[in-house]
């Protein structure tokens, strides 16, 4: 019997993270490319349905069979439409993805927000399966967060559920990109805490990595920074567990590389301000990098079930 794969890509600003995954979530064959958003959007599409045509004729060519094809992208994302709305990193706008992929590879198509499908990969297949209410948050460049509730991720009416980044945690604080001061993203994401610490010391080009190692090195103004942030994100966690009640609070994206050094300190500071709320576990991602593909794939076969 033929071996049925799908085509996955998790598309991001600067690159491709491509698979081919099983049903059960083994991936076959990965790969990455550039996305060259620099080229503008028309190149990312040309790109996007390169690479999967690619990746299908490679399944084919190996014996698989590949079934439907699974696209994460960041930004604003019509999922039950398949159209990616609006992504200032790789200039999308109202871009019919799932149908301009039905008409090159003839596969249907499923197309997610990139942090809500590794929510639902990490839900099923990671740090949260087993548990029926999970919130994924990646605290990377920026912070989101995906709700997903028995496997399923939810968009929202708009396809903007998630920007937990936009909560305001310090009121008139640092002024953030979305035109507000204090949120999250702007006191907490690991951006920010790169250029807290630069604005202290005059360290150019300071990242959250440095912060992290420094302040373990004993670097007081690095142990101050990385403080006030884990407090910020205290805050604006248990504010989430106040509004999705979930069961597993499970951290991802490039700030969760920090381990215990953000873990420990930060179960403390959620525990400081636990009052009704049920507490839930706090836990590191598992599946990395691979949650998008992952995820994507668990997507395009929820599709496929749907539409048979």
């Amino acid at each position: 019997m033929t071996q049925p794969v799908v085509v996955a890509l998790d598309v991001g600003g600067t690159g491709m993270k491509c698979a081919l995954v099983r049903p059960d979530g083994t991936v076959e064959h990965a790969e990455r490319h550039p996305t060259l958003a620099e080229r503008g959007s028309e190149a990312v599409i040309a790109n996007i349905l390169d690479v999967a045509a690619a990746l299908a004729g490679r399944a084919r060519a190996n014996g698989q069979d590949p079934v439907a094809v699974g696209v994460a992208v960041p930004g604003v994302v019509d999922e039950p439409n398949g159209v990616a709305v609006w992504s200032a990193n790789i200039g999308f706008r109202d871009v019919p993805l799932r149908n301009l992929i039905f008409e090159r590879l003839g596969l249907p198509a499923a197309l997610g927000h990139d942090v809500r499908v590794g929510g639902i990969a990490e839900a099923r297949l990671g740090a949260g399966r087993g548990k029926r209410h999970v919130l994924f948050v990646a605290i990377g460049t920026g912070i989101a967060a995906a709700l997903v509730v028995d496997g399923t991720g939810f968009a929202g009416a708009h396809g903007a559920a998630g920007e937990v980044g936009h909560i305001v945690v310090r009121p008139g604080g640092t002024p953030c990109g979305c035109g507000a001061r204090g949120c999250l993203e702007a006191e907490a994401s690991a951006r920010a805490i790169g250029r807290r610490y630069a604005e202290l010391t005059g360290t150019p080009d300071a990242t959250a990595f440095d912060v992290v190692t420094r302040q373990a090195a004993g670097d007081e103004v690095a142990a101050a920074v990385w403080t006030d942030a884990v407090g910020a994100l205290a805050d604006g966690l248990i504010t989430c567990q106040a509004l999705y009640d979930v069961n597993v609070l499970v951290l991802g994206g490039g700030l969760a590389e920090a381990g215990d050094t953000l873990l420990g300190p930060l179960r403390s500071r959620f525990a400081e301000r636990v009052t009704f709320h049920r507490e839930p576990a706090l836990v590191r991602a598992e599946l990395g990098d691979n949650a998008g593909c992952l995820g994507a794939a668990l997507l395009a076969l929820d599709h496929l079930e749907r539409t048979r």
